[in-house]
């Protein structure tokens, strides 16, 4: 069986540092030091994402993503490997239960790109997602609480997995009656664009459920024509279309960058919907902002745009009802 197009540049990922730096015509001195990070948290990045950063800019918002740095790799106070309480909120393999009316299936542990703010990368994905071995359980789980209306497909990415394995778990969800709808996070149509394809819009187009599909971006330079395409698409097909951030040192912290994210989402078709303060994990302190100045860019950013393009700024702590919103 052959790969499709989207199997195949997922397969083609840079894992390599020394490639990445060859690739974007990086000093060779950066080698050692993200090696080292990358030992820790490996690196995987599409190569056409790789080719919206900037060559030879080290600086580059999209290449900080991405990039292992030697700040990973040194110890700091209150950054944790599991900041949000993930593993306390598992209600079953794979089922994360924290807010009334919403559970959340990790599907996965893959991703197409290892974002290296990552909250989730120290989870134990190996035994604690919902996979087809675990499928049994976790539905089970969802059939079982009738207060649950809404599934939420993370990971990972759940569209990293195949467009039969995703079709089936959907049409199980789907199948549960107190239901109402599903939301799926994905980064995919961001980083990798090829990922909606014909079989996944076809999927989503007939479902029973209304869908609503949040994207994750945090920089208006991620946005190409074929991630517009991508994501113009996804909007023909579902109920809503959304974008959550990350508030990224020397990434996105300022407000003309968040200003022209707004903008640019707007302009492919998406709302801005959260702007989330760094969760504190251990190896991304280097990304923290801080509160009061996160509060101070989210005000430059309502005096200069509509409400609707304004994300709400947003913290998850541990064991609240909801996440906590900083305005």
């Amino acid at each position: 069986m052959h790969a499709s197009a989207w199997q195949a540049a997922l397969a083609a990922a840079v894992r390599d540092p020394l490639e990445l730096l060859t690739l974007l015509e990086l000093p060779r001195e950066l080698a050692p030091a993200a090696s080292a990070a990358a030992a820790q948290f490996p690196l995987r990045v599409p190569r056409g994402y790789l080719a919206r950063m900037e060559k030879g800019n080290p600086h580059d918002p999209l290449l900080r993503q991405i990039l292992p740095l030697s700040e990973e790799l040194r110890p700091q106070r209150g950054f944790v490997t599991d900041p949000v309480g993930d593993l306390d909120a598992m209600a079953a393999t794979g089922v994360l239960h924290k807010y009334h009316g919403r559970a959340l299936l990790v599907t996965t542990g893959a991703c197409a790109v290892h974002c290296r703010y990552c909250f989730r990368r120290h989870f134990p994905y190996s035994e604690a997602h919902a996979g087809t071995e675990h499928w049994t359980a976790a539905l089970d789980y969802l059939r079982a609480d009738t207060s649950i209306h809404e599934v939420i497909l993370s990971g990972g990415d759940p569209l990293s997995l195949g467009n039969g394995r995703l079709h089936e778990l959907m049409t199980r969800i789907g199948a549960i009656d107190h239901v109402r709808r599903l939301r799926i996070h994905t980064r995919q149509p961001i980083v990798l664009p090829e990922r909606v394809d014909a079989e996944l819009l076809r999927c989503l187009r007939n479902y029973r459920l209304p869908v609503v599909v949040v994207v994750h971006c945090n920089h208006p330079n991620e946005i190409d024509a074929a991630v517009c395409t991508a994501l113009g698409e996804l909007r023909g097909c579902i109920a809503s279309l959304l974008n959550q951030s990350v508030l990224l040192r020397r990434v996105n912290d300022d407000s003309s960058t968040l200003a022209g994210l707004s903008e640019t989402l707007f302009r492919a078709g998406v709302l801005p919907y959260y702007l989330h303060l760094l969760d504190p994990v251990a190896g991304a302190g280097h990304f923290a902002v801080a509160e009061a100045e996160a509060r101070a860019l989210l005000g430059a950013l309502r005096a200069r745009l509509p409400g609707y393009l304004v994300p709400q700024l947003v913290r998850e702590r541990r064991g609240a009802p909801s996440k906590t919103p900083l305005v």
